[in-house]
């Protein structure tokens, strides 16, 4: 959904392409349903404030400033424009045949228990009975692994 949203806001997009998404999208889905797809669509949502605070923690945290690129910077200029680009393309992908779940992931933990808890709500249970496999003998002793010419496999250091 980068077409509605980043592609739109960044310019990244001609309109032409952006109309064709917003058109093409439900009928993809919809097919995508007919033959028996499961499609659940989440959209995470974050307030402003609680992205700059991981914005920042990025920024400070070596471990996470890869997570940081010179796009999330750009965008923070286009917090409203991101929004109104979000509405848009929530509003003409939503349909009944697949609709958006919206879920707060202002506090992640939480976030991910809610999406976690509405998956597992909406998949069917299916009975799979195991079947009985038979697990025959080798015919001879296991035969170790060898390698021709100069590959060798890398071995756990003592």
């Amino acid at each position: 959904y980068n077409r509605a949203g980043v592609e739109r806001v960044m310019g990244w997009c001609t309109e032409p392409e952006y109309r064709r998404f917003l058109k093409q999208t439900p009928v993809f889905e919809k097919m995508l349903v007919e033959d028996g797809v499961l499609l659940f669509k989440y959209w995470l949502t974050v307030d402003q404030a609680q992205q700059e605070a991981r914005f920042r923690e990025r920024l400070e945290d070596p471990l996470k400033r890869w997570k940081l690129s010179p796009i999330d910077l750009k965008s923070r200029e286009k917090y409203r424009e991101y929004g109104v680009a979000r509405d848009a393309m929530l509003e003409a992908t939503h349909t009944k045949v697949a609709p958006w779940t919206l879920v707060d992931f202002n506090d992640q933990r939480a976030g991910r228990l809610a999406l976690i808890r509405d998956l597992l709500d909406r998949i069917p249970d299916t009975d799979v009975p195991a079947e009985s496999i038979e697990f025959p003998p080798l015919p001879g002793l296991p035969q170790r692994e060898h390698f021709g010419g100069t590959l060798r496999p890398i071995r756990p250091k003592a």
